[in-house]
């Protein structure tokens, strides 16, 4: 029997599944992402994660088929690394993936990809249509798009596009992204940043407001739960919407996806205060065909299925290839 292995390698966790030929899950692990002492120590979590994955699906590494890897950035991708992660301590400087991954595996087929390309890869696999030309958006502590176009998933010479947090929305600069830019898509509706865009609101117009700013536990989620029961997060709240409707409409514009399924923790834990403001302004912001706009339905799941999606088909999520 054939088998694949999914690796997600996220700032907080590191996740390996092992799966069938038919994508279904037969063995999966889980461990935090090490905060060092260098990349090396996160390479070896993610080979134990593997081993571990392959021990409850019953299967020894050396006879897996293919392995993809969807992860954090920004990516080398004739390296097969992660250069300088910018959500883990500045020690970790790099983390060789393909390299050891292959060599535990005794394959040549593993495929990297940065997390919002590997999802993308999931959600056009698991799609019933499996369209050639969609896009998944995550919108979580940061914001980023894995694009498909015309059958050919776009990955950038070095791995790393579909950075389009840091598409500049606003020309004023009113908050500054955590890249140091100002502008920046993320800068305003990232979960990380959502806080602070609320706070610098307020302070330009200070109305009455039961959002406590100055509690250690203010965060976006706060935001959202007072949604229709106080006037200032709700205005936030369309503030964000605003913002999220123009980044969608400017991938729109570039992609002219078909389907743009959205992901992320900001939007799986408020879907209808995310979603619903973007699809009632695209109309009014979108001169060509406008796309299903979708909540994905692989939840949390869909960057480690993208991953087992890339093993299956070469990287692509296109099912004509299994």
């Amino acid at each position: 029997m054939a088998v694949y292995v999914g690796v997600d390698l996220g700032a907080t966790n590191i996740r390996a599944v092992v799966a069938d030929s038919s994508a279904a899950i037969l063995g999966s692990a889980m461990a935090e992402t090490p905060r060092g002492p260098t990349g090396i120590a996160v390479t070896e979590a993610i080979l134990d994660a593997i081993r571990a994955a392959c021990g409850q699906a019953g299967v020894t590494p050396g006879t897996v088929t293919a392995c993809g890897i969807g992860s954090i950035g920004p990516l080398d991708l004739a390296a097969g690394a992660v250069e300088n992660p910018a959500n883990l301590p500045d020690r970790i400087d790099r983390i060789p993936l393909t390299g050891p991954i292959s060599k535990l595996l005794a394959t040549e087929d593993v495929y990297l990809h940065n997390d919002t390309i590997a999802g993308v890869i999931g959600e056009r696999f698991h799609s019933e249509r499996n369209p050639d030309d969609m896009v998944y958006l995550t919108i979580s502590s940061g914001i980023g798009a894995g694009v498909c176009v015309d059958g050919t998933v776009i990955a950038g010479w070095d791995g790393n596009a579909g950075e389009v947090g840091h598409m500049t929305l606003d020309p004023h600069g009113f908050m500054t992204c955590g890249c140091g830019h100002d502008g920046h898509w993320e800068a305003y509706c990232s979960g990380n940043n959502i806080p602070r865009y609320a706070e610098r609101l307020h302070a330009e117009d200070p109305i009455e407001t039961d959002l406590a700013f100055d509690d250690p536990a203010f965060s976006a989620a706060s935001i959202f739960d007072l949604a229709g029961e106080d006037a200032f997060a709700d205005h936030v709240i369309d503030q964000l919407g605003h913002w999220n409707a123009m980044g969608v409409a400017n991938i729109i514009h570039a992609y002219a996806p078909l389907v743009i399924n959205v992901g992320g923790a900001v939007a799986l834990n408020n879907p209808n205060l995310v979603l619903d403001p973007i699809r009632d302004r695209l109309d009014e912001m979108v001169m060509t065909n406008i796309p299903e706009v979708n909540l994905t339905e692989l939840g949390d799941d869909v960057v480690v299925k993208g991953a087992v999606a890339s093993a299956l088909t070469g990287g692509t999520g296109d099912r004509s290839k299994l």
